[in-house]
Order: structure tokens, then sequence, then C-alpha cells
């Protein structure tokens, strides 16, 4: 799909079938980055095929780490204790999974890089995690606007055992810092001690954070959501081999296609032993009143039939813990029995595009009445007869794309523009779309 410019999406009634998630982008650029630090080969299956893990390979590869391609989804990569390269200029995409933990990685190594991205890049702030590394003793210049990519980093001198995060913003900062953080104990001998500035947002993305930390041998001692250390003798060691989950967040768009579509959907490659909090969505759909079956790796949902003029239950929920998840709420709005309101999204307007602006902006050309704030936003449904024809701009921001196919449930013809944005994560998402409506 990429080049297409635009996709009309026909007028669905139903939606029923299984789908095999792709690879989590959250689970996989991170275990690149761990395999590539950790002592010894880790061979990865399950590795998300899209532009972000692209971005963190080539980054890798240019770094000097050896990968080796088994299959379109598996590969092995030789983990060092230092980057062999010491001085690179490494082109990140829009990819924060990748710019982020990279940057603070490469602050540890004693190399000069520079790192630059697409011009959205340049727009996603980055100075809160500068900052705690500067502060730590890194030493990072912007080679552009102050706080934002790109960025020239240069070695280093002694490095301090206490850094400050800035919580508020971005849980990437932190994720950044952490798995960072057994470099800089192995240069200073120390327990590194990390205080979290502010209140932490998206928590669960920390959680896959610590959890995968741990399976390449590192303990994170948390206090609360304030306080990490850690300790001395941390260092990363292989697992052998992980495998990576299924993308909860690609789950959601699944998980509303069963409840607006009639279902069963089923979706294989996240469950109830997930580590990813996105999954959480499923409560979501469940509180709107479809039916949720859960196993260890699968989820099914069975709901209404919108076709036939049946209603979702409207919510006021709190989304902090599942941001990207609760962009696919906003999209079910339309189809509830009053207004939604989304709170605590502030974040939105860092990600891939301002969300806030960018939902609202999308779903107003469908007819419907949208409502917003710094960290909120009210989705009015769509009243029968109300719906209008519209051509959804997607930003270059796949998840936009991926929720506004939901609306092809509604009264009106919906054409996606720029499909192909969704190689960031799911490059065959409309195939698959495709095979589940009716």
């Amino acid at each position: 799909m990429s080049g297409v410019p635009s996709l009309e999406l026909g007028h669905c009634v139903a939606a029923q079938g299984t789908v095999h998630l792709p690879g989590s982008k959250s689970i996989s650029n991170r275990v690149l980055l761990l395999s590539a630090l950790a002592a010894g080969a880790t061979r990865i299956d399950g590795l998300l095929q899209s532009d972000d893990t692209h971005v963190m390979l080539t980054a890798l590869a240019a770094l000097g780490i050896k990968i080796t391609t088994h299959a379109p989804d598996s590969v092995s990569v030789q983990g060092v204790s230092r980057f062999p390269v010491e001085r690179a200029e490494l082109f990140m995409g829009n990819a924060g999974t990748a710019i982020r933990p990279l940057t603070a990685a490469l602050a540890m190594m004693g190399g000069h890089y520079s790192l630059s991205g697409v011009p959205r890049m340049h727009e996603r702030p980055i100075g809160d995690l500068v900052d705690g590394l500067r502060g730590m003793g890194a030493r990072i210049n912007y080679l552009g606007q102050e706080g934002y990519p790109p960025l020239h980093i240069e070695p280093s001198g002694a490095l301090s055992d206490r850094v400050a995060v800035q919580g508020s913003v971005s849980s990437q900062f932190l994720t950044a810092v952490l798995m960072a953080a057994p470099l800089a104990v192995a240069r200073s001998s120390k327990a590194l001690v990390i205080d979290v500035v502010g209140e932490l947002i998206s928590k669960p993305y920390i959680d896959i954070t610590l959890n995968l930390m741990a399976r390449f041998g590192v303990t994170v001692q948390r206090h609360g959501w304030q306080q990490f250390v850690v300790p001395v003798g941390a260092a990363y060691r292989s697992p052998e081999h992980i495998y990576v989950e299924g993308d909860a967040s690609s789950a959601s768009y699944f998980l509303a296609l069963g409840a607006i579509g009639g279902g069963p959907v089923k979706i294989v490659g996240v469950g109830a032993q997930s580590i990813q909090g996105d999954v959480a969505f499923a409560d979501t759909v469940q509180a709107m009143g479809a039916l949720v079956k859960r196993d260890a790796a699968s989820i099914e949902v069975t709901g209404i039939q919108v076709a036939r003029g049946e209603k979702l239950k409207a919510f006021d929920t709190d989304f902090n813990l599942i941001p990207d998840a609760a962009m696919t709420a906003a999209a079910l709005a339309l189809f509830a029995d009053g207004p939604c309101t989304l709170r605590n999204i502030g974040s939105w307007r860092v990600k891939e595009t301002d969300r806030i602006d960018a939902m609202q902006t999308e779903l107003r050309k469908l007819g419907a009445q949208v409502e917003s704030g710094p960290d909120w936003l009210r989705v009015f449904p769509i009243a029968q007869g109300g719906w209008r024809d519209a051509s959804i701009h997607t930003y270059d921001d796949h998840r936009m794309a991926m929720c506004f196919s939901l609306a092809a449930f509604g009264q009106s013809r919906v054409t996606i523009l720029d499909p192909g944005c969704v190689s960031k994560t799911f490059p065959t998402y409309f195939d698959v779309y495709g095979g589940l409506i009716s």
C-alpha cells in the first residue's frame, strides 16, 4: 500500500474472524537495543516488521552491531559492551521508541554521534531527556531548535550516580535512562538513582521496560513511581532467545471491530498474560457493552451491530495509562449512546502529530461535534442522518489511519488519505481489516 494516495473504504455492516497480530513495536525496539548491549547473542522471534523497527535495525548496524536475519520476523543480534563504531550520523525517521533510548545509550558510550529524523521528529520534544542526561555529565548539543532533535553527542567525563527525569511529558524519557543505566553503572562502579520529576504518565510502558530489563539480567529496584535504583554490578546478559508478543495497541482496532461489527473477532498474540498495558483496552470495550473473553494469549470480542442502529454505552474515562489505544476509543465514541470524554491524554500532543487537534479536525469532517482542551477530548455521537462523506487526513500518523477505518461502519463514504502511513507499525493493516469486514 506504500505510495497509494488514498483508500476508499466500503460501507461495513459486520466484522468477524481471527487476527494474528504483528509483534509489538514497543517490545521490538526495546529488545533490539537490549540485545545489542547484552553479553552474548540473542535470537529474537516475532519481531515486528515496520518502519520503526527498520530504523532501529539500521542504526544498530551502522554502529557496528552484527545482525543475522533468519526470517522476516526473526534475527540474531550479537551484543557488545561498547559500540564498535565511535563516530556516526544516524537517521531515526519518526521513531520515538528508537531515538530516545538510543540517545541515552550513546551518551554513555564515549563516541561522537549525530541523530536526526524527519521534520516531525524535529518537532517532538526531547529536552527533558537531554536535561537529565546532561545532569549526569553527558555532553549533548542541539543542532537546531533547543529542546528538539537533531542532536550531537560527544564523549563525556565522569558520570554522576543520580539523575532526575521529567515524567509528565513522555514515559519514553524514563525508559531511555533506565535502559542506558547499566552502562553508566559500569563506568562509575556505583548504583544509579533515578528520580522522577512530576507525575509519571503511561506507567504500563515503564512496566514493559522493567520486565524486559529483568529478562536481560538487570533487576531495577522501584520505590513507587518516583524513584528507581539500578544496582552496582548491573550488566545485561543475553537470555539467548526471546519471543516478541503481539502489539496490544494494534489489537485495539480489532477489539473495536468486534464491539461494533457483531463479531466474534478473535485477536491472537496478546491476552491475559501480556506484559503490555494496552491490553486494558479490552476493559474499555467491555464497559461499552461488548462481551470479552480473555485467554492467556488471545482475546475474543462479541459486540453490537451498529448497522442495525444499536449503540455502545458512552464513557467518561481517564486514559493516561493507555494513550495510544485511547485513540480507538475516540473513534468508537461515534457509535455511543451519548457524549464520550477522554481525559488525561496530554501526551497525544507530542506524538507523531498533535493527536488531539488531528482527531478533533477529522471527526468533525464526518459530522461529529467535538470539544477539546489541553489534555482532554469530548466526542458527541453522530445522529441518524448526520453523517457526512469525508476524506480523512492522516498526518503521517499510523494510528490516525487505523482508528478512522472504524468510521466505515457509519453512514458515509470514508476515504483514508496516505493509507501507507500504517507501515510505521502494521504494514498489512488494511489487508487484515479487509479480511474481517463485510
